[in-house]
């Protein structure tokens, strides 16, 4: 059921995706609660600090990033990105994220992990 609402949420997912692709950690560090849940096919991380780790290691690969949807209600938002990276050039990634009180409360960050993970075993070391 849509519900009308005041579009913040939408606004707090649009400038984290824009964040993404400035490669700008610390607006998505101030834009997101003290205890950030990520959960990602790379496992769950909790804080902070563990989702500055995250997105610094994210930020290493990015090359170009290209919203191509975005939804977003009174407590939820939906972003679909294109993103080009050096490991992997063509990778679709969605997020849900919850917002809490004007700052993003979780993500769950939905995208094909098969072609990172040959690259990952590629660079490895042996």
């Amino acid at each position: 059921m849509m519900t009308e609402h005041d579009g913040k949420t939408l606004a707090i997912a649009r400038a984290y995706v824009e964040a993404i692709a400035n490669k700008d950690v610390d607006t998505i560090i101030s834009i997101s609660t003290d205890d950030v849940v990520c959960n990602s096919p790379r496992g769950r991380l909790t804080g902070t600090q563990a989702f500055r780790g995250f997105h610094e290691g994210f930020a290493r690969m990015i090359k170009k990033v290209v919203v191509l949807a975005a939804f977003g209600d009174d407590e939820h938002a939906v972003v679909v990105y294109h993103a080009e990276t050096h490991p992997v050039p063509n990778s679709t990634v969605a997020e849900l994220l919850k917002i809490k009180n004007g700052k993003i409360a979780s993500t769950e960050v939905i995208y094909d992990a098969t072609p990172f993970a040959a690259y990952a075993a590629t660079v490895a070391p042996q």
